[in-house]
């Protein structure tokens, strides 16, 4: 009887190779790690098959990206992983490359939303401690780890290595889940790595995982490496902004909090939020009323800032559009707001209770219908999840907005500016200056607000924040702005930009977009406490940050791990 065989290759048709690879890999990561024409350019199974079996040396290197996935391949398409927590976790477990992964599902177990970041910053103290590290904490609660060169590295510049320890906590509401108390659930879905209802934590968690891995490594060539790790990066960069610069030598920073693997990030806006707050004046709720509850869900939302160009909706200007569009055509009482969530996310979701007079039902009703269509024909192609609902609700409320307040309310957050502010006239494709309103709320008499303005120019910065002061400073409202950060200016002569794009091209056979991001990197506030330092932005592939839909690409996380450590490798000489 014939013993089965261990060829991983046996009885596999190069068809069957391209097609699980393509289902699994996709063509764009296929091409990044086997940079062949025929799966770059236009790509089809018919072509490839038709080059490979006339080139042997690049059907080798095909068939031996398929042996090398083939356990990740069985782990993901392992029944009902998706739907089993614990399985999925072991899972996430078996992912290459495995050191990485382990640490990054380590980090996940451990609540770390900003300014709460106690739990996480012991964590990481005793990781350090454990490895036998030079490991510190300094006063505002940064962790530094430091670790000598690899033998042989002796001789390169120190080279320190950052990313932050909190994440973005925001869920869908339907999802049953507390952040202070939970770990992060994982699923692998195909090539992607997601979360249950909630955001996944790969930013920045996958940097930080990286350099774990690099610390706790006895095999990666390395030179000296100063790992920082800050905090509350996400609800102010305080961790930054009060970072002690003694404890860094370093002549090279990598921070590893970019979210495009092909996109090496030389520069990024600084922000400045506004919030705002109004005592509103009160009357009845009328008698032979009844509450309505209006509810807008569904949106994509996402990081306020890289995806502010995307014209997602805003659930806080679609709320405001609807109560406007009513009270010109049918009168009642609005009782609360609660809408957004976040300071730096494009808000999902908004809330409104009001109180209609029972003989004006049917014709809120109505209108409601009315301008709730007008609003998803407009977002039908961009916004297919968007729910836009009415139902009657139970209040024990007795009071409502004064209706000069209301219309104060209703007029002055439409006209907030919210979106894209100017493009950059130097950098094609560049957010130059903009705004998001990201939090309405009207409880208890108390109207409230909370966006943030960035702009990689500081007067642009300056000018769009004016102009949202002016805004709310017009109807009444007490402004603060607060949590100025500054932006990072590109260094296009950098050598280790230099370096890493070389690297680059010779890697994956193309270029690099080297590019500065309408976001807040800490890099910007880092590079005031150290001066001189040469630094540059990378990661994996991670979509929809700061949102319930955040996912990371398992492929990107391999390509980005492999350049990390060619380009630790290729860290320059001393002079």
């Amino acid at each position: 009887m014939p013993q089965p065989s261990n060829d991983p290759l046996h009885g596999k048709t190069l068809e069957f190779i391209l097609n699980e690879l393509v289902d699994n890999v996709g063509w764009e990561h296929m091409g990044y790690l086997v940079p062949i024409r025929c799966f770059n350019n236009d790509p089809s199974i018919k072509s490839s098959l038709k080059f490979l079996r006339r080139t042997p040396w690049a059907r080798k290197k095909v068939e031996e990206m398929y042996v090398e996935r083939m356990h990740l391949f069985k782990i993901m398409t392992t029944p009902n992983s998706i739907h089993n927590i614990n399985d999925s976790i072991m899972t996430v477990r078996e992912l290459e490359p495995k050191v990485l992964w382990n640490h990054f599902a380590d980090l996940n177990a451990v609540p770390r939303p900003s300014k709460k970041e106690e739990r996480v910053i012991q964590f990481m103290l005793d990781f350090g401690n454990k490895l036998g590290l030079e490991t510190t904490k300094d006063a505002i609660g940064n962790v530094v780890i430091k670790k000598p060169a690899s033998s042989g590295m002796e001789d390169r510049k120190t080279v320190i290595l950052q990313s932050h320890l909190d994440m973005v906590h925001q869920k869908n509401s339907d999802t049953d889940f507390d952040f202070d108390t939970q770990g992060i659930e994982m699923v692998v879905n195909g090539d992607w790595l997601e979360a249950v209802g909630t955001t996944l934590g790969a930013d920045n968690g996958i940097g930080v995982a990286t350099i774990m891995s690099v610390l706790s490594s006895d095999d990666i060539k390395h030179p000296a490496i100063e790992a920082m790790f800050t905090i509350d990066e996400e609800t102010g960069m305080t961790g930054a902004k009060e970072l002690d610069p003694s404890n860094f030598s370093g002549s090279i920073l990598l921070n590893l909090d970019t979210e495009d693997d092909d996109e090496l990030s030389i520069g990024c806006a600084g922000g400045i939020d506004t919030n705002t707050s109004y005592n509103c004046d009160l009357q009845d709720i009328e008698s032979d009323s009844e509450v309505l509850e209006l509810t807008i869900r569904g949106l994509i939302g996402g990081h306020s800032g890289m995806d502010i160009d995307k014209d997602r909706g805003n659930a806080n200007k679609f709320m405001n559009r609807i109560l406007y569009h009513l009270i010109s055509t049918v009168p009642y009482q609005l009782i609360s707001i609660d809408g957004g969530s976040l300071r730096n996310a494009i808000p999902r979701e908004s809330t409104v209770f009001a109180a209609v007079k029972k003989d004006d039902l049917k014709r809120f009703d109505h209108e409601f219908k009315r301008i709730a269509a007008t609003i998803q024909d407009e977002y039908n192609s961009l916004e297919k999840e968007l729910v836009i609902s009415l139902q009657s609700a139970s209040s024990d409320a007795t009071k409502a907005i004064a209706n000069s307040d209301l219309l104060k309310i209703v007029n002055t957050i439409y006209s907030v500016h919210n979106g894209v502010y100017r493009m950059s006239p130097d950098i094609p494709g560049l957010v130059e200056t903009s705004s998001s309103l990201a939090r309405v709320v009207v409880e208890n008499g108390k109207f409230t607000t909370q966006s943030l303005q960035r702009s990689s120019v500081e007067s642009g910065k300056g000018d769009v924040a004016n102009a949202v002061r002016g805004a709310f400073e017009s109807m009444g409202c007490a402004v603060v702005q607060t949590g100025d950060y500054p932006g990072w200016q590109p260094n296009p002569d950098s050598e280790i930009l230099e370096m890493m794009a070389s690297l680059y091209r010779e890697k994956f056979n193309e270029e690099p977009q080297i590019k500065a991001c309408h976001a807040g990197l800490e890099c910007g506030i880092l590079s005031k406490h150290l001066p001189g330092v040469d630094m540059i932005s990378f990661g994996p592939n991670i979509r929809a940050p700061h949102s319930p839909d955040e996912k990371c690409q398992i492929s990107s996380v391999q390509k980005f791990w492999g350049y990390f450590l060619d380009a630790l490798d290729r860290t320059p000489v001393q002079n």
